[in-house]
């Protein structure tokens, strides 16, 4: 435990910005899973959710949670993924 006290708000800083980032890492994860249901299941409404797990993924990505490629690479595995059940 550090003594001084900036170091100490830093870790109180710290495990609120780590609970953050996990909400939104937990969420993204049941978005995209959700999305991979559909487009294997072929469901009708794969689209939307598609687009959903895009949005969450870019938001996650614009805040910080995910690297810009990593962000990119997940889009494009799914879209890769949406257009194949397409076809």
């Amino acid at each position: 435990m550090p003594n001084i006290k900036s170091q100490k708000d830093r870790v109180v800083q710290a495990k609120k910005e780590a609970l953050h980032n996990k909400a939104i890492k937990s969420n993204l994860k049941t978005v995209v899973k959700k999305a991979d249901a559909a487009i294997s299941a072929g469901a009708a409404d794969k689209d939307e959710k598609v687009k959903a797990a895009v949005v969450a993924i870019d938001k996650a990505a614009a805040k910080g949670v995910l690297h810009k490629n990593t962000a990119s690479r997940k889009v494009a595995r799914l879209a890769k993924a949406a257009n194949r059940a397409a076809k």
